[in-house]
């Protein structure tokens, strides 16, 4: 497993998931991140270029960047060689898990039910990916906490927002990742930052400074 992931996610565990990032635009975004106090950033896969995006963020101090969307062992590879720290996927596919072990990254399948849940954890899951968050909802977390093992990682992802960043929290979700209302194509560094500093005062409960988008 990533350390640094580890240690960052100890930090700070909320995720910025980055869809449709353009490789000229990623430094900058990067950077928004880190500023904003966010230290964990996914390139999906299904993005323009990908892993040049994934090589960009991997230069970028403060910032530990993973692949998205990654549908196959072939695929973990290439986002291992761009410099990726772990490795995010939709769905729990075993080649996936075990690719990711093969080459020592973290790795957080997405899950629905409690059997996917229990197998992702059987295949060496760091970390479960809830997704999508809005179908299961803070009850649905609570009921997966209920019978999976004390301190598994559970990480809500889908329809997160700033406003219900905190309930996800107290309700027992070990960290969130946040996708369109943190970043979309169009949006500018700027804003990133903005929403980022939003996003990370929710999360403890801080009051965000006014800082126009």
């Amino acid at each position: 497993m990533s350390d640094r992931f580890d240690n960052a996610f100890a930090k700070r565990p909320l995720i910025a998931i980055l869809r449709g990032l353009q490789p000229s635009e990623a430094h900058a975004v990067f950077q928004a991140l880190a500023e904003g106090g966010m230290r964990l950033a996914e390139v999906p896969l299904n993005s323009p270029e990908p892993f040049r995006s994934i090589e960009k963020g991997a230069g970028v101090e403060g910032i530990v960047v993973g692949a998205g969307t990654v549908l196959s062992a072939a695929d973990v590879h290439r986002s291992f060689t761009a410099g990726a720290q772990y490795i995010v996927a939709p769905n729990l596919d075993p080649a996936v898990c075990a690719a990711a072990a093969d080459v020592g990254l973290t790795m957080i399948p997405g899950v629905l039910t409690p059997s996917e849940a229990f197998a992702a954890l059987a295949g060496g899951a760091s970390a479960l990916k809830l997704f999508p968050a809005e179908i299961i909802g803070f009850d649905g977390l609570k009921a997966l906490k209920a019978v999976l093992p004390r301190g598994t990682k559970l990480v809500p992802v889908g329809g997160v927002t700033p406003a219900t960043v905190t309930d996800w929290r107290d309700t027992g979700a070990a960290g969130v990742g946040i996708g369109s209302a943190l970043y979309s194509p169009g949006v500018t560094p700027r804003q990133v930052l903005a929403r980022a500093e939003s996003i990370v005062f929710a999360w403890t409960k801080a009051t965000p400074p006014r800082r126009p988008e």
